[in-house]
């Protein structure tokens, strides 16, 4: 398959979500308010380009008239995530370095991506540079689970800590801070909740 542009994976990752929760495609218009696109003719236009590169079936005069042609490669395995561009979500082409071939039954909770670990600030929780991450994709998660979150428009892996208005980024190494988070003034975005680790790296 060609190269898909990020504003195209957005496209595609939403007709995916919306097939998982409706059991059917979203309509042109319902893709152009989701994603908070400015005009239908464009999307139209990507939808022709992702039609082009094999990525989706567009069938001609139906208003739900679009059918996902995956790649055997994403049919069959996780995208591995690796160095994350700022401010993009984790899930577009551009961070995917490759797919990499898991069974399901290697996981007690639905797993939808992996996560290259940088750095050590969570060495203690068996966590070490350079370990893959299982990441099921949330919008938020409870106290004490492991997340990776986006702050100020950095992707990091810490444990969550609530307690009222306020959320911690708790490292599991003493020579990283606690990221303390006022809820009420600033955004944290819960990108996934960690539910495991592979340590046998795949280079």
């Amino acid at each position: 398959m060609k190269p898909i542009s990020p504003r195209q994976q957005d496209i595609l990752n939403f007709i995916r979500q919306f097939i998982e929760q409706e059991e059917f495609p979203p309509t042109i218009a319902e893709i152009t308010r989701a994603l908070g696109l400015k005009s239908p003719h464009g999307v139209r236009e990507q939808l022709q380009a992702l039609a082009r590169k094999g990525a989706i079936e567009l069938i001609p005069s139906a208003s739900r008239g679009i059918r996902l042609l995956q790649k055997a490669a994403e049919q069959d395995g996780l995208p591995l995530i690796g160095k994350v561009a700022a401010g993009r979500p984790l899930m577009t082409e551009a961070n995917v370095e490759q797919y990499c071939k898991l069974g399901p039954e290697l996981f007690q909770n639905k797993a939808d991506y992996l996560l290259r670990v940088q750095g050590s600030s969570m060495r203690d929780a068996g966590i070490l540079d350079g370990d893959l991450l299982v990441v099921q994709q949330a919008a938020e998660a409870r106290s004490g689970q492991i997340v990776v979150a986006r702050l100020h428009d950095e992707v990091t892996v810490k444990t969550l800590r609530l307690a009222g208005e306020m959320a911690y980024l708790e490292p599991a190494n003493p020579e990283f801070p606690v990221l303390a988070v006022d809820l009420s003034k600033q955004e944290l975005s819960i990108e996934g909740v960690v539910v495991g680790v592979i340590r046998n790296r795949i280079d």
